[in-house]
């Protein structure tokens, strides 16, 4: 028998949160062509057009990686492009195409209602609990977390 019960790891509670989440969103994304990756790609670059790979690829934590395959996917249905940087050539600016913009609009309803239909099983009060607990707990998460050198 383990030390500590499965019963009582806080992990166990955030990941089937998480995963309870992302099948919703896949499921409410589905109809618009969009991967949860996906949408969180065009969720950001909607806020942030410009921003790099790597930028992007670190506000939606993902690995560098597996942000170029979501962009290579995304700009083949050319709802993205991708053109150099001004000043530093060897960077590429990401910006949403009109139709990803179009498909972005459709997607946010989406997984809008997927995130009030959850927050409204919350009283208000309850919500900002909630949000300051998860941040509380990823920024102990951050802190413990071994350098990576």
């Amino acid at each position: 028998m383990t030390s500590m019960p499965a019963a009582e790891r806080l992990g166990s509670y955030l990941k089937r949160a998480e995963q309870a989440m992302a099948a919703a969103k896949s499921a409410a994304l589905k109809p618009a062509g969009l991967t949860v990756a996906q949408y969180a790609a065009l969720l950001h670059l909607a806020e942030h057009p410009g921003i790099s790979a790597a930028a992007l690829a670190r506000l939606c934590g993902v690995t560098p990686p597996t942000m170029n395959t979501v962009l290579g996917n995304l700009q083949d249905r050319d709802l993205i492009e991708r053109t150099p940087h001004e000043w530093h050539r060897n960077v590429l600016e990401i910006r949403l195409t009109e139709a990803g913009a179009a498909v972005m609009k459709d997607a946010d309803q989406r997984a809008i209602h997927v995130e009030r239909t959850a927050a409204a099983e919350f009283t208000a009060a309850e919500l900002k609990t909630l949000r300051a607990l998860l941040t509380r707990c990823a920024d102990r998460f951050d802190s413990i977390r071994p350098d990576q050198d």
